[in-house]
C-alpha cells in the first residue's frame, strides 16, 4: 500500500509515456503562439494600422514561425527516437528568445 493510502504502490515511472506527453507540450505551445499571431494582427488593424503595428505583427509572425520550426524539429525527434536525447541548449535558447520576444512584441502592440 502507498503512504497515501491510495492504492498499491505504482511501479515505477514509466519513461514511454514522457516523449508523448513532451509532444502534446510543445503542440499546444505553438498553437499558442498561433494565437498570440493572430491576436496580433487584430489589434494591429483594429483602429487604423500603424507602422510600428505593422512592424510588432510582422515580427510576432516571424517568431510564430521560428518557434514553429523549432518545435518541429523536437516533435520529429521525440516521434522517432526510443530514447529521445535532451533538448540542445541552442534550440532551448531560441525557443525561449522566441517566447520573449513574442511577449515584447504584444507589449509594443498594446501601448
Amino acid at each position: 500500500m502507498s503512504v497515501s493510502g491510495a492504492g498499491p504502490a505504482a511501479p515505477g515511472r514509466d519513461p514511454g509515456l514522457q516523449p508523448e506527453r513532451t509532444r502534446l507540450a510543445w503542440r499546444r505551445t505553438t498553437l499558442s503562439g498561433a494565437v498570440v499571431a493572430v491576436l496580433a494582427v487584430k489589434t494591429a488593424l483594429h483602429g487604423g494600422a500603424t507602422p510600428v503595428g505593422v512592424l510588432a505583427t510582422a515580427l510576432c509572425c516571424g517568431l510564430w514561425l521560428a518557434f514553429l520550426r523549432i518545435a518541429h524539429v523536437r516533435i520529429r525527434t521525440l516521434a522517432v527516437a526510443h530514447r529521445p536525447p535532451s533538448l540542445a541548449p541552442s534550440l532551448a535558447a531560441a525557443a525561449a528568445l522566441c517566447t520573449g520576444a513574442l511577449a515584447v512584441c504584444g507589449v509594443l502592440l498594446v501601448l
